[in-house]
């Protein structure tokens, strides 16, 4: 919170709750005669311009132009957000209308795909969604097929029914037989474990086994590096064009910088991989993102969970006039059936 907040007496507090709430739903600049109208106080309209006149020079409001009303700054959004509202947890109504919404039976790349759709639809802004790398995930069956002698497709599949199919390069050739042999020995033994655990385990018994069972481990450890890349993070967004219809967005070039953010990704995934290891909602308003594309934006997030273990994070990117006590709860609620969904096709930690 900025630290100018605590220097607001109870009549400040109240104009500058009425002034946000006025600009967030109607989106324009708000004046003393609306705010005597809207905040309830029995003060005149010269105490009123006093005290914008002190919310002006705290860094709080601004005049956008010649216009005598004004606007909430980004200080001003942080200060209404952590101290002049009280978000309600999601309630019963919320929970169900997002669960029916929430894709079912599409894997996990459709339920994410299907959540930063929702996130961005209720929001009217961008939705974003983290995806969990598959090293998260238990396997189910894998399988290897020899293409040539140096190329093996590996064909891999995840208790949450996700399918993925590598080529991998060999040390050496191998044979038909050793590579069903391998494979049958992975899935006679690892199935409902992670690739990591896996491996790690192949490695324990190598070294603990001097027998006929050393030349398959020997293949399993050697085929297991490579069916999962490292840095294999990506990060789902819909709904960026829906900025381009809002009346806080009109700048051109800003948007454009925006939209060149959106696309290169890298900075975006940067920012929600912070917020991955925070507990509970977090909110970014204009500067506070430290990404300059996203000054006129406010990032709300959660991360999302399975067992304790975070798997992602996901929120909206949207204007700073946004309906806050709207969006917090959703993106938390959004969250936790994100993780309830997953569960199943999860690893325990």
């Amino acid at each position: 919170m900025p630290s100018n907040s605590h220097r607001l007496d109870p009549r400040a507090r109240q104009l500058l709750r009425s002034l946000v709430h006025e600009y967030i739903e109607h989106g324009e600049p708000v004046g003393s005669r609306t705010l005597a109208r809207q905040s309830g106080l029995d003060v005149s309209a010269a105490t009123i311009r006093n005290i914008m006149s002190d919310l002006e020079e705290l860094g709080l409001v601004a005049a956008p132009h010649t216009s005598a009303g004004r606007v909430p700054t980004s200080h001003g959004y942080r200060v209404f957000v952590d101290s002049l509202i009280e978000v309600p947890q999601p309630d019963e109504a919320l929970v169900r209308s997002l669960s029916l919404q929430l894709p079912q039976g599409q894997g996990t790349q459709g339920l994410l795909a299907g959540a930063s759709e929702m996130l961005s639809s209720m929001s009217h802004s961008v939705g974003v969604v983290t995806v969990p790398q598959r090293a998260a995930f238990a396997f189910r069956h894998i399988e290897f097929v020899p293409i040539d002698a140096h190329r093996v497709l590996v064909v891999l599949v995840f208790m949450d029914h996700e399918v993925q199919n590598r080529i991998i390069q060999t040390k050496r050739p191998y044979s038909p037989e050793e590579l069903e042999q391998t494979s049958n020995f992975l899935n006679r033994h690892y199935a409902g474990r992670t690739w990591p655990d896996i491996r790690a385990a192949l490695l324990r018994e190598l070294r603990d086994t001097r027998s006929e069972l050393e030349r398959i481990l020997a293949a399993a450890v050697e085929l297991s590096e490579q069916v999962l890349p490292e840095g294999d993070d990506d990060v789902l967004m819909t709904g960026q064009t829906r900025l381009m219809g809002s009346p806080d967005m009109a700048d051109v070039e800003r948007l454009r910088s925006l939209f060149d953010a959106f696309a290169r990704k890298r900075e975006i995934l940067g920012l929600l991989e912070r917020c991955s290891r925070a507990q509970g909602v977090r909110i970014f308003i204009g500067e506070e993102t430290g990404l300059a594309p996203l000054g006129g934006c406010t990032v709300v997030t959660a991360p999302y969970a399975v067992n304790g273990r975070v798997l992602g994070v996901l929120g909206v990117i949207g204007p700073n006039r946004m309906a806050y006590e709207q969006v917090i709860p959703m993106v938390q609620a959004t969250a936790t059936l994100v993780g309830q969904a997953l569960k199943a096709g999860a690893s325990t930690p």
